[in-house]
């Protein structure tokens, strides 16, 4: 390795414990990147997918190359910024190590350098300091999996409710002063509140129906996050101040208590058994997706979706007349990108698209990479 102190291969972190055998072998072996540079430098702002895309053709498959084991990946809090990534073919299967320069002239205790040579050091009278704010850098925070800004806010927010149970949710009948909208710490009064230790809560309006793209059936209800309320006191009605607003709030939207859960690590892996689903909406309503933008699947915990599942996306074939038989005939998708589930219902899912090559519709499949 060029540049590379042998005391930085000293301490190395090499992870060779229990590779994921059944992923493995479910799809092949690593394939190493064409452009595959000899070693990558972290930087704040790197994710485990992004490091893992310049060394293989198939980034979510980076729990392999770091042979992580099934209980590792859960957290794989591996790597921070600094730290050199390196790519070791000497092996039966590639992996990646890490490691952590060292020796290039940092002081160590007692005034010598990591090199051996010693340095001088000034002797300095005290000095008469006057009171004044004094600042310390924070520790690095590890790099994540994926970009969690990209999902942030689907990860706590209401995205689908039961139809059923709608009619018994909270709802808001008063505004404060009878203003028609509320803005940000303005008041609303709510009926329906059960639980008066529940203090945060999510505000939504008018759950619309996310439909089967092939049977054109309600799958589930999504709601439209519009903004979060605090409970200023119980009773009915209660008082809850507006503290955000993402849309027009008023008289009529529902209140859900808000879910505080969040997971900052999705282990990027294949579904264990077969999954063969659609895209039934882009978030905002755009006809067309790309990379980081977050879809509806109309396959969810029941078809065997789980957080960190890696589908791959085709387009849907055109069709095309047979000028013989002058009969359509629907060509094959071709595949045109990854994404990543990161939240799952009975019914549906949400995943963030990781790569793609062209632009992604509503109705383009998704299957097992």
């Amino acid at each position: 390795m060029k540049n590379f102190s042998t005391q930085a291969l000293a301490v190395l972190l090499g992870f060779a414990l229990a590779a994921l055998a059944p992923t493995a072998a479910a799809t092949g072996p690593l394939e190493i990147a064409r452009d595959a540079p000899e070693r990558h430098v972290v930087v704040r702002g790197d994710t485990l997918w992004g490091i893992a895309g310049r060394f293989l053709t198939k980034p979510w498959r980076w729990p392999e190359i770091w042979q992580l084991n099934r209980e590792q990946i859960v957290n794989p809090h591996l790597i921070y910024p600094g730290d050199i990534v390196f790519l070791d073919t000497s092996g039966a299967s590639p992996r990646l190590r890490l490691g952590r320069q060292v020796g290039s002239g940092s002081s160590v205790p007692g005034g010598s350098s990591a090199s051996g040579a010693v340095q001088s050091r000034e002797i300095q009278l005290p000095e008469r300091r006057s009171p004044a704010v004094r600042s310390e850098a924070l520790a690095p925070a590890p790099v994540p999996t994926i970009d969690i800004a990209a999902i942030e806010p689907f990860l706590s927010r209401p995205l689908i409710v039961d139809e059923r149970a709608l009619a018994a949710n909270p709802r808001i009948i008063a505004t404060q002063d009878g203003r028609v909208y509320l803005s940000r710490d303005e008041i609303a009064y709510v009926r329906g509140i059960a639980d008066e230790t529940v203090r945060d809560w999510h505000v939504y309006r008018n759950p619309r129906p996310l439909l089967d793209p092939d049977t054109r059936k309600p799958l589930a209800f999504e709601a439209e996050f519009v903004g979060s309320a605090r409970l200023e006191r119980g009773g009915d009605p209660a008082t809850m101040r507006i503290t955000g607003v993402n849309a027009e709030i008023g008289p009529g939207d529902r209140l859900l208590p808000a879910d505080k859960t969040r997971m900052d690590s999705f282990a990027p892996r294949p579904p264990e058994s077969p999954v063969q689903g659609s895209i039934v909406s882009v978030y905002r309503g755009v006809a067309q997706a790309g990379r980081n933008s977050v879809v509806a699947l109309n396959r969810g915990t029941s078809a065997g979706l789980q957080l960190g599942h890696v589908l791959e996306i085709r387009e849907r074939g055109r069709m095309v007349p047979d000028r013989e038989t002058r009969k359509l005939v629907q060509l094959p998708g071709e595949a045109i990108g990854h994404l990543l589930v990161f939240r799952a219902f009975d019914n549906i899912s949400y995943a963030l698209i990781m790569e793609s090559s062209r632009d992604i519709n509503v109705g383009d499949g998704v299957f097992n990479p």
